[in-house]
């Protein structure tokens, strides 16, 4: 089986989230194509992984990539947001999480599921096919103004209003079921000067209706907070984020847990008796050298964030 997706920042994941004792657990709680986990297995023998994945087809791919680890891997398809909500008992605490907020290039060149405008595919963008809704009843049903305010808050598009005004006239003739449609209408609604650009206009509206879909956003807090719940004492929490809204909800999170205090600033006596949750390893956060963007393109606007744990929060 061919592997499409390169693993970001690998070396520096291996650095920072390397087992520093015998017999470590470490979550990779978005698998994807096994990656990460294929590199660290290969390079500590006595590592075990928890692989976690709401897509079940990419989690067939990495099944067979990492069939020789044996019984060092264990996999889980669901939400990891769900999983380490519910942590099974049998379990031990994981040493180590790492969370890779990216979506595979799997799913833009292979899935078939409309994640990129450059293929003609039917508009669906679901990571998880047996639930939700996809960017075709996204656009089907949301008002005007929602699709605008969709567009702006997921992915800071400065044509939303535009590009929503433009959607729901054409809607009003048949349903928007294709990429290739949905990107000619983008493509129609940005000013001329933009529709030649080093960036495609379709990239952000893509961006969005993709974070929508899948709850990118608003899944995020819960699981760097479960996450967090579940890992030993003393382990470490890895996230890579792709984009600047996600960066900051892990930037803001990990500064909160940092904190001493948690009291309201307007207080002048500390009687929350608040502890440090956490130590922060990177404190502008490590994105990729040239010689990898170079190798790798889409790395291009990864950023690692890592944090150790002190104690369990009460």
């Amino acid at each position: 089986m061919e592997f499409i997706h390169t693993p970001v920042l690998l070396e520096e994941v291996i650095a920072l989230l390397g087992p520093r004792k015998a017999g470590e657990l470490m979550v990779d709680a978005t698998l994807g194509e096994g990656g990460h986990s294929f590199a660290f297995l290969s390079r500590f023998n006595d590592l075990r992984i928890i692989g976690i994945d709401a897509d079940a087809g990419i989690m067939e791919r990495a099944k067979e990539r990492l069939a020789l680890f044996g019984e060092r891997v264990q996999f889980y398809s669901l939400w990891s947001q769900d999983f380490f909500a519910e942590y099974p008992l049998e379990l031990k605490r994981p040493d180590t999480i790492l969370i890779d907020l990216g979506v595979s290039l799997y799913h833009y060149e292979k899935s078939g599921r409309g994640f990129s405008f450059r293929k003609d595919e039917k508009l669906d963008m679901r990571l998880d096919t047996d639930a939700g809704q996809s960017a075709a009843d996204l656009i089907a049903r949301l008002p005007e103004k929602e699709l605008a305010d969709l567009l702006y808050n997921n992915a800071e598009e400065r044509f939303s209003r535009q590009i929503a005004r433009l959607i729901v006239e054409e809607r009003s003739r048949g349903r928007l079921t294709s990429t290739a449609a949905l990107a000619e209408i983008i493509e129609r609604a940005v000013p001329p000067s933009c529709r030649h650009a080093r960036v495609h206009p379709a990239t952000r509206t893509f961006q969005a209706l993709r974070i929508a879909v899948n709850g990118e956003l608003s899944r995020l807090p819960g699981l760097l907070e479960n996450s967090l719940q579940v890992l030993e004492n003393g382990g470490r929490l890895g996230v890579i984020s792709f984009h600047s809204l996600e960066d900051r909800i892990v930037k803001n999170f990990f500064r909160e847990k940092n904190k001493n205090c948690t009291c309201p600033p307007e207080m002048p006596i500390c009687r929350c008796e608040g502890h440090r949750i956490l130590t922060i390893l990177t404190r502008r956060g490590l994105s990729p050298g040239a010689d990898e963007i170079e190798r790798n393109p889409p790395s291009r606007s990864a950023r690692l964030r890592v944090v150790e744990k002190i104690l369990d929060e009460e």
